[in-house]
């Protein structure tokens, strides 16, 4: 920490004529200083992306596997080191952070269990019409090109992991561009790589001004976007772009929806413990954690104080401190604009039960009640430890509040009946339905996604290799099927 940091430019160190500075969150100090690419070693990276690109599809997959292998490995062993980095440059609190590094570890195991057994191929009789008669289709599938990989600040570590991992597994070079706030955790990232024997050129993570982007982004020899970040962002390169492939994972306003039969004192208990948890957790810096909760009205008045004390039970502080559960946010503006909205939100008539206070860049977890529909915190995504909470008369009714959202990412219900969890999957227009559970629960091999304003196309390591291949047919004739 501290020190200046090369990027990685076809899978080699490198340095460029101008830096940046990366500092820490929670108190300002120097995190480290990177090194920015010329636009020159730019082109020189997408260069050699699109030069490699065949010849990395046709890597074997024991290949790819033993270089995801390897990383999940290294990822492993220096947990303790990239922890506290993603602590140190994100203000996460270290014991997320460790859980960070540990999802990564997954993902890179994942990607390489996925690389064995992915493009096995399907074999198609076609004999089934007469003109068909000795004919079988093989179906397997091929890398559509160089990925860009856009990746955000919240999750330094894992969201790259998600970009990189599915693309070396199904053999299609990457550009990784790491959010400018938090680049160091993607530079470990590289180091590891190059450990490895994937070709030169398959990969490249450049920390690049977001105000270079639009170059990358029109470039037609990186034909597949992976951009996770915010809904005006993404729409924005979906729109500049319309002939490339984008996978778009965006914004959200995750609501948790507790009805009527999960009424038990530990019932209610484990729900407010959740949904504390849940919308604290990396500063509600998390597309789906918990914005909104829903409560059947007849266990509203049992749940509320329960939500409000485990809220007030959150340790906020040094993200160093293995006890501090809530951190700052990502910089003091994200801070003054949750600050902004929950201001406003009181002034409409909103019950401030608990929080509603900022320190620099930190904001206290807050609980908001009688929240009126207009206000932005009841449309959009706070990204900050807030909460909001509504009562419902029934099942219908809370269904229908989830729904009145621009947003559809996921939701949680928590109930004790399997026809209502039926019902939540059928009614709710989310990518995701977690029942007895709060909407951040996130398995990394899981389709992971959303509707509406919350994007488009689905990570989760199989999938995201799915959106980054296409289907190519080879009709064999002449057989004796």
């Amino acid at each position: 920490m501290g020190a200046t940091h090369a990027f990685w430019l076809a899978g080699r160190q490198a340095t460029g004529e101008d830096t940046f500075d990366v500092t820490s969150p929670w108190d300002g100090r120097l995190v480290g200083t990177v090194s920015v690419p010329t636009d020159a070693q730019t082109e020189e990276a997408v260069a050699a992306a699109y030069a490699v690109r065949d010849e990395f599809a046709a890597t074997p997959a024991h290949a790819r596997a033993a270089a995801l292998d390897h990383v999940a490995r290294r990822l492993a062993e220096r947990t303790e080191e990239i922890a506290r980095l993603i602590s140190a440059e994100n203000g996460k609190p270290v014991k997320w952070a460790r859980g960070e590094v540990g999802r990564a570890v997954s993902v890179f195991r994942f990607a390489a269990e996925e690389a064995r057994r992915f493009n096995g191929g399907e074999a198609q009789r076609l004999d089934t019409d007469p003109g068909g008669q000795g004919r079988l289709a093989l179906t397997r599938r091929f890398p559509k090109g160089v990925v860009l990989g856009i990746a955000p600040f919240n999750f330094p570590l894992n969201l790259c992991a998600h970009k990189v991992a599915p693309a070396v597994a199904a053999g299609a070079p990457i550009i990784l561009k790491p959010a400018p706030a938090t680049p160091l955790s993607a530079l470990v990232l590289g180091e590891l790589l190059a450990e490895t024997e994937l070709p030169a050129g398959s990969w490249s993570i450049l920390p690049v001004p977001n105000d270079r982007m639009p170059a990358l982004v029109q470039d037609e020899r990186l034909p597949v976007i992976s951009f996770t970040g915010s809904e005006k962002v993404g729409y924005a390169i979906m729109d500049s772009v319309p002939r490339k492939h984008c996978t778009l994972e965006l914004g959200g306003n995750g609501a948790a929806v507790v009805l009527a039969d999960w009424a038990s004192d530990e019932d209610l208990d484990r729900a407010a413990a959740r949904i504390a948890t849940f919308s604290n957790y990396q500063g509600g810096q998390s597309c789906i954690s918990v914005q909104r909760v829903i409560a059947d009205a007849s266990v509203y008045d049992r749940l509320l104080p329960r939500i409000v004390a485990a809220v007030e039970a959150q340790v906020t502080g040094d993200p160093n401190d293995d006890a501090t559960d809530v951190g700052p946010l990502i910089s003091e503006d994200a801070a003054r604009r949750v600050e902004a909205w929950v201001d406003e939100a009181v002034a409409a008539g909103a019950a401030l039960l608990t929080g509603g206070k900022r320190g620099g860049a930190s904001y206290a977890p807050t609980v908001l009640a009688d929240v009126p529909a207009g206000v932005t915190i009841s449309c959009e995504e706070v990204f900050g430890p807030v909460l909001t909470v509504q009562r419902a008369d029934g099942e219908a009714a809370a269904f229908a509040a989830v729904n009145d959202s621009k947003y559809g990412l996921q939701a949680g219900v928590f109930t004790h009946d399997l026809q209502a969890a039926f019902r939540a999957h059928r009614a709710l227009e989310v990518g995701g339905v977690v029942i007895g559970d709060v909407p951040s629960y996130r398995a990394d091999q899981m389709p992971y996604g959303g509707v509406k304003q919350s994007g488009v196309g689905r990570e989760g390591v199989r999938f995201a290799m799915e959106d980054y291949t296409y289907e190519r047919v080879m009709v064999l004739t002449g057989l004796a099927l």
